[in-house]
């Protein structure tokens, strides 16, 4: 009986030991992990413990469920704009074009096999994208009973994680092309019964909720015209006062009803590339406007108003989002530079230039901040008021999606292979 019992609690602990990574940023949507005992150094050959070839191109981050690994990709070229200068904010041109296809590809986390395939053929025109993007940047997200994709060119399926398809849907068919300037980036969130898609695209823009079994339409709230976005909607559950939906706008940091898209509130300036996801803490919202040297700040949300503590001007992160630990905002930037800053105050900590140009988002596990630029180099930072840079490791892959971490490993997606860093 002892031995039963003390077998049972060892598998239960080790159950509660492993996360999932069912969505872009994580379990909470914030790029925190609670793993513990991550690795810390590895390189193209040494502490990997699989790495799979990705046919086609994408800058999604795989998300973990279980024992399987999800990413998707882009298979054939699509039309790529000439000038990835803002200059001019007409709508993207659209090309016709033949073979382009979509993939959502499954991996077993242990032993990197593939397990399953499902494509996808691509909309007869696509819009243009920046030479760094694909219509395979938006990342899957799952509840653990089915796997959700959507493409730049509108296509969205709900998956089994054996990989049979449940339901498909086209919403650029079904209301208006996907033009937004270098190609549509929100991922899906799911909300309670909902899958919550963001559409903030200059010629129509919109907040879709389908029913997340039968992909029906719930709700639909449009937003009128000059919208853009290319961040995640990212969910806000509090005890009082009901939830909030965060989207991080041109406009400015929105805060709409999850359940009907009715916008409650907004602050911050107007912004024109909005792309950082906001973050969460104990009643306080911490966000990176976007584009070049971006205004970030912080506001508490725990009454029916907004109230913002503080905000910087410039400084912060263009592409990449920020993160939260230990009282402290950590963030990388498209020059090279990464940072730590007061999450009370908004005052720098300390500033260092490490190389390279960032457009994943960090991640924080075990006391630790992963930061991985764009040749594939992840910096890993001891998560502390004093900079301390514990490891560079160099997979000499582009990468430009962010990581996973579940199951002990961490997960890497790099243009030609996923990567699974950590003991076999």
């Amino acid at each position: 009986m002892f031995l039963r019992l003390v077998v049972s609690l060892a598998v239960c602990l080790s159950a509660a030991s492993a996360e999932d990574w069912p969505q872009w940023r994580g379990p909470t949507a914030d790029g925190v992990s609670t793993e513990k005992g991550l690795p810390v150094r590895w390189s193209a050959s040494e502490n990997v413990a699989w790495k799979a070839p990705l046919e086609g191109w994408g800058t999604s981050t795989p998300i973990v469920w279980g024992d399987t690994v999800f990413v998707t990709t882009q298979v054939g070229d699509g039309p790529v704009a000439e000038s990835n200068d803002f200059a001019g904010s007409k709508d993207a041109a659209r090309q016709e074009v033949d073979g382009v296809r979509f993939l959502v590809k499954a991996f077993d986390r242990t032993t990197g096999k593939l397990r399953w395939e499902k494509s996808f053929p691509a909309s007869a025109s696509l819009p243009e994208v920046h030479r760094k993007h694909n219509l395979a940047s938006p990342s899957c997200v799952t509840d653990g009973k089915l796997v959700y994709a959507w493409f730049g060119d509108g296509q969205l399926a709900a998956l089994t994680p054996d990989g049979d398809l449940m339901w498909r849907r086209n919403l650029a068919e079904e209301n208006s092309a996907f033009d937004v300037r270098w190609g549509h980036g929100s991922s899906p969130t799911i909300y309670g019964d909902s899958l919550l898609l963001l559409v903030d695209h200059p010629g129509h823009s919109y907040l879709l909720a389908t029913d997340k079994a039968t992909g029906k339409d719930l709700w639909k709230r449009d937003r009128g015209p000059d919208k853009r976005s290319y961040t995640t909607p990212f969910v806000v559950e509090r005890e009082a006062g009901g939830d909030l939906l965060l989207v991080n706008t041109n406009t400015a940091l929105e805060a709409l009803s999850p359940t009907t898209g009715e916008t409650l509130w907004q602050v911050g300036e107007e912004n024109r590339v909005p792309v950082g996801t906001p973050v969460y803490h104990q009643g306080v919202v911490y966000v990176n406007r976007g584009y070049n040297s971006s205004p970030y700040l912080a506001t508490r949300v725990e009454g029916a108003e907004p109230n913002v503590l503080w905000r910087v001007g410039t400084g912060g992160p263009y592409v990449s989002s920020v993160v939260y630990a230990a009282g402290l905002l950590f963030m990388a930037n498209e020059r090279g530079i990464v940072s730590a800053v007061d999450a009370e105050t908004g005052k720098p900590i300390w500033r260092e230039r490490v190389g390279g140009v960032f457009s994943a988002s960090p991640v924080v596990a075990d006391g630790k901040v992963y930061m991985t630029d764009e040749e594939g180099k992840t910096f890993v930072i001891e998560a502390a008021r004093e900079y301390r840079l514990i490891a560079e490791n160099d997979l000499g892959e582009r990468t430009l999606a962010s990581p996973a971490i579940a199951g002990g490993m961490i997960f890497l997606r790099t243009d030609d292979h996923l990567w699974a860093i950590g003991a076999k």
